[in-house]
């Protein structure tokens, strides 16, 4: 039986070769094809890859815009108060400018957009903040008696909830 033992090197070396076969033309055919869509995918990807950097460029110029207009906007603001520190004038004067450059500065801030929430209205969550409640048998439920904070919204968003003390 020793003689009949064969190593697996003799068995691999007895192993005929397969021989290479031609690709039949639905072969060739199908990886043309595959060829093409890798490159139409890799295409797509650069143009993605390539939206995605123009459009952070966009946001990034949009905001710089938006930024400046603002800048521009509050810059007489600055300017007058700094002549109202500079006056020579007395209180009455002084405080007069003072009115005059925030009237100026909030005619600017409504030109923009910017509204006041309304507080003569009844108590709503989504435009107010109660910091107080007082029992007041005058007013009415969920009337709003005062006001510590003035609040403003631009179109549909809150900038700020008005601060109120809200009666019952």
């Amino acid at each position: 039986m020793d003689e009949e033992k064969v190593t697996n090197e003799e068995i691999n070396e007895k192993k005929p070769e397969k021989p290479k076969r031609k690709k039949t033309s639905k072969e060739a055919e199908y990886l043309l094809e595959l060829a093409a869509r890798d490159e139409k995918y890799l295409r797509l990807l650069a143009e993605y890859d390539n939206y995605k950097k123009r459009t952070v460029k966009e946001r990034d110029a949009i905001e710089l815009s938006a930024k400046a207009t603002t800048m521009s906007a509050i810059l007489p603001l600055a300017d007058n108060i700094e002549r109202a520190i500079n006056s020579k004038g007395d209180a009455e004067s002084i405080k007069a400018g003072i009115e005059m450059a925030l009237k100026m500065f909030f005619d600017e801030l409504v030109k923009q957009g910017l509204e006041e929430i309304p507080t003569d209205i009844p108590f709503n969550p989504e435009l107010h903040n109660a910091i107080m409640h007082v029992e007041d048998e005058s007013c009415g439920e969920g009337e709003i008696v005062q006001v510590f904070q003035k609040g403003y919204r631009l179109k549909d968003k809150v900038i700020r909830y008005a601060m109120v003390k809200v009666a019952n």
